[in-house]
């Protein structure tokens, strides 16, 4: 046999190796994960930006309880401080400050919503109904973007766990991604 072409053979037996090995379809999930995580990101970021304008509404009212809007406040500014970038599914314990943060907010929006149910003046504004069906709708929306980052993760995490392709995620360092947990 010819030097050329063994490395033809070994060339043709490489890339026949390789063709089951999920190298393509760690590639095209990890995408997925990345597109799938920055649309949950948007979401967070929509419900952040409708907090300004709900606390100044709701700052209005007298007599409202400062405390509950300095906590929605806090919250909103510790949520918004983690740097969050599509490399965050990639660092578990950034992705669980991240989660904890926006759980953290999520409670504080939820305590606000309903000290707000004690002022009847407040629930009857016009531009409160407004701020509170825009924030219920983006709440959907987050729970919709997070289901779907979810599902793209779990399959994602079948690959790199599965044979032969976890031999793959062994060579390339393809680590399981972090999902979403359940808070109290």
């Amino acid at each position: 046999m010819s030097r050329r072409f063994r490395l033809w053979l070994l060339a043709l037996a490489a890339a026949l190796s390789l063709s089951g090995c999920g190298y393509n379809e760690f590639q095209r999930l990890d995408e997925q994960v990345k597109a799938s995580w920055s649309e949950v990101l948007n979401q967070y970021q929509r419900r952040a930006d409708l907090i300004p304008n709900i606390v100044a509404t709701v700052k209005g009212e007298a007599g409202f309880e400062q405390d509950t809007l300095t906590k929605v406040v806090e919250a909103r500014a510790r949520a918004t401080s983690i740097n969050a970038t599509p490399e965050l599914v990639n660092d578990p314990q950034a992705f669980a400050r991240f989660q904890q943060a926006q759980g953290e907010l999520t409670g504080a929006l939820s305590r606000l919503m309903v000290v707000v149910e004690q002022y009847p003046q407040l629930k009857a504004n016009a531009a409160f109904q407004d701020l509170r069906v825009q924030l219920e709708g983006t709440e959907n929306r987050i729970t919709v973007a997070r289901n779907r980052y979810i599902k793209t993760v779990a399959e994602y995490n079948v690959l790199a766990r599965s044979f032969p392709t976890n031999l793959t995620a062994m060579v390339f360092s393809y680590e399981p991604k972090p999902s979403f947990t359940v808070a109290n």
